[in-house]
This record gives C-alpha cells, sequence and structure tokens, in this order.
C-alpha cells in the first residue's frame, strides 16, 4: 500500500506558477513511477505528467508541455510538479498517483491515488 497526500494547490493569476508537492508513504516509493492528473468540473480526469521510478524519464501531456515540469526526490518521498505561465484552462483538481509499472499516460495505469488538490487560474 502507499498513501498518496497532495499539497501546494491555491487561487493564482493567469500567468503565475504553483508548485504541487505529492509526499507518500506506505511501500518503498521510489519503486514507483509517478504521475500527475487532473480532472476540471464535468469533465473525465486526464494525464498531465509523469516520471519514471528513477526520475531518468519524463512524460507530458501536450497542453502543458514546456510550461509544467515533474520532478522527484526519492530521499524525500515526495513528487513534484512545477507549474509555470498557468492559463484559467488549467483549473482542475490535481492528483498525484503511483504506477507499479514504468509510468503510463492512462488512468487505469496507476495503483495509487491521492485526494488531490484543488488549483484555480483566474484571467
Amino acid at each position: 500500500q502507499v498513501q498518496l497526500v497532495e499539497s501546494g494547490g491555491g487561487l493564482v493569476q493567469a500567468g503565475g506558477s504553483l508548485r504541487l508537492s505529492c509526499a507518500a508513504s506506505g511501500r518503498t516509493f521510489s519503486s514507483y513511477a509517478m504521475g500527475w492528473f487532473r480532472q476540471a468540473p464535468g469533465k473525465e480526469r486526464e494525464f498531465v505528467a509523469a516520471i519514471t521510478w528513477t526520475g531518468g524519464r519524463t512524460y507530458y501531456a501536450s497542453s502543458v508541455k514546456g510550461r509544467f515540469t515533474i520532478s522527484r526526490d526519492n530521499a524525500k518521498n515526495t513528487v513534484y510538479l512545477q507549474m509555470n505561465s498557468l492559463k484559467p484552462e488549467d483549473t482542475a483538481v490535481y492528483y498525484c498517483a503511483a504506477d507499479t509499472g514504468v509510468g503510463s499516460r492512462y488512468v487505469t495505469d496507476y495503483d495509487y491515488w491521492g485526494q488531490g488538490t484543488q488549483v484555480t487560474v483566474s484571467s
């Protein structure tokens, strides 16, 4: 079992930045690939970014590439999502998730989920 707790969400103006954190506890964090997803009201949960267990490879949705950066610190059992140049369309609940595989863009491939943190970008 892995428990995931997100933090760092909030209200920010368009063009601003936020850094989300996801703290993991339980089984060995470093053995999991990690992902960030988001869900806006009335929409399906969508992939944002993922990182392999070593941190050696990262993947991004086209909508955030060049603006968001995923990283991890296995010594701190934490994965981060640095979000720059935020847009109103980035408004959503952001979730982190753990994958026993190599990392994926698909919701169904992830085994553990956090409760989410709200990000609101005002225009």
